[in-house]
């Protein structure tokens, strides 16, 4: 289908693929930077990029939460957007 035959549940459903697949990412990225974080903690201390890393991380984690509180919200619309089934004949 095009964009322009699309319904509205159908869109949602993209969205909702893309942000999920964006999740997907931000999650992983955490995780590394984390394990990076870990491993370097004393060297950049000493380089004094303790506060710079700290930040890109925070902000990573709550692009993490935003999506989840999205995707969550569209979960419940693509529900409400659902055509019915259809009756079997």
């Amino acid at each position: 289908m095009t964009a322009d035959t699309k319904t509205p549940f159908e869109h949602v459903n993209d969205v909702l693929a893309q942000l999920k697949e964006m999740r997907h990412y931000a999650k992983n990225n955490v995780e590394t930077l984390t394990a990076q974080w870990l491993l370097f903690d004393g060297e950049l201390k000493k380089l004094k990029h303790v506060s710079q890393i700290e930040a890109l991380m925070t902000r990573q984690s709550e692009l993490h939460d935003a999506l989840n509180e999205e995707i969550d919200k569209l979960e419940e619309l693509a529900v409400s957007l659902q055509p019915p089934p259809e009756e079997a004949q």
